[in-house]
């Protein structure tokens, strides 16, 4: 699930494309990556955030949707312009490699947020292991969208961030921390144990929980705090979990997850029937054949090209980069540079490796109830056939149908 160098090829080769029509109407606009993209925390299957600075009194949506129309850049039909959104955007499908983009203008909050994110990303090595499995997992029962009710990338960072800052044993800043551990944790405290009535997560000043009460003081234009209350390190007073209706089924689904990997690694697991054919993390994780060969197609196209050359510039911008030595790129698993004929391997293998070996994990307490009581807790080639909603919903087959819909 790690980006590979040629994925990050494949996809700086569509931001080069659409900066240079942006340019040829704007020549002194600054065009800037945010997102999973500038973090380095995507799935093959995420989209590109853009965001275009600029002097306009308004944002030049239509002007910018004629140019790229003009070019052919983006799949017929899929250019749309959504001017009264809270933020307007243009999204688009790149008609080569079907991946899709947001664009937008003059917003400075998401840069802001990538840079933050990548700040934590080097503090605990671990994170963004957590966070590829936890998107894939989200991803697979439609719970990674706040239209859908689900929680939004950024709000799942917040989340593993906090749990990592305020773990009582294991110090989130040693790489070769238990990831197993960490995981299964993960999902017992955001599936058992976290009161999401009472209490909010706070991440600055080394992280705390706080009351709702206390955060609604900072909220601003009548808001309440939201079910799952995530106040943003960046912007005081905003709720960053105030969309995701759905948390009680997010919460759900964790309570799943922890219920069913703790007992894959339990003592018990060595009787069971399947404990031979199944991985421990393939409990809960599902790749696709579709996925798998858009994947290959693309090492197969982009495998050859000199990925240093294709963002140089971009590398000389921002240090930490998708691919500079400090990503999760440069740290993920072997799989990443391996061929395209391993990448079959993710389907049906054991692709936790060595990282997520939960041996030897008995259920140790998360944290002990003084804790948890003065804090708030509760007990087209390929790839032409490939869509990811298609992807997403054949996912469902897969799983057990009260927690996939």
């Amino acid at each position: 699930m790690s980006p590979r160098p040629e994925e990050a090829a494949m996809r700086q080769e569509v931001v080069n494309r659409i900066e240079m029509i942006i340019k040829e109407l704007w020549p002194t606009a600054d065009v800037q990556i945010f997102g999973s993209f500038s973090t380095g925390l995507y799935l093959p299957t995420s989209d590109i955030d853009l965001v275009v600075f600029g002097k306009w009194e308004r944002p030049p949506l239509q002007e910018l949707e004629q140019a790229l129309r003009k070019h052919n850049v983006a799949e017929p039909f899929s250019i749309k312009v959504l001017d009264k959104a809270t933020v307007p955007i243009i999204k688009l499908t790149d008609q080569e490699t079907e991946v899709k983009v947001d664009i937008s203008f003059n917003v400075e909050t998401g840069v802001k947020a990538a840079s933050f994110i990548k700040d934590y990303v080097k503090k605990y090595p671990v994170l963004p292991y957590l966070i590829f499995v936890l998107k894939q997992f989200l991803l697979q029962r439609d719970l990674n969208e706040v239209f859908t009710g689900g929680i939004s990338s950024y709000s799942l960072i917040l989340m593993v961030i906090s749990f990592l800052q305020l773990h009582p044993r294991i110090d989130a800043r040693n790489p070769s921390e238990n990831l197993g551990v960490l995981l299964i944790e993960f999902f017992e405290l955001y599936g058992r144990h976290f009161n999401y009535l009472k209490t909010g997560i706070r991440i600055k000043n080394g992280g705390t929980y706080v009351a709702k009460e206390e955060i609604m003081k900072a909220m601003t234009n009548g808001y309440r705090p939201s079910m799952l209350c995530i106040e943003d390190p960046l912007l005081p007073g905003n709720d960053v979990g105030r969309g995701s209706y759905g948390a009680m089924h997010v919460k759900q689904v964790f309570d799943y997850a922890y219920t069913v990997l703790s007992h894959a690694v339990s003592p018990l697991a060595r009787s069971y029937p399947n404990k031979d054919c199944e991985s421990t993390l393939g409990r809960i994780i599902r790749l696709t054949q579709e996925v798998i060969d858009y994947r290959e197609w693309i090492i197969k196209k982009w495998g050859g090209r000199d990925l240093a050359r294709i963002d140089n510039r971009e590398q000389q911008r921002d240090s930490v980069s998708p691919h500079s030595a400090d990503s999760p790129m440069s740290i993920s698993s072997p799989q990443q540079h391996s061929s395209a004929s391993s990448v079959s391997s993710l389907s049906g293998s054991d692709n936790n490796g060595a990282k997520f070996n939960v041996k030897g994990f008995h259920n140790p307490p998360l944290v002990n109830n003084a804790v948890l009581a003065n804090r708030g807790h509760t007990h087209a080639h390929t790839h032409t056939q490939y869509h990811r909603n298609t992807w997403r919903r054949r996912k469902r087959d897969s799983l057990p149908v009260s927690l996939s819909r």
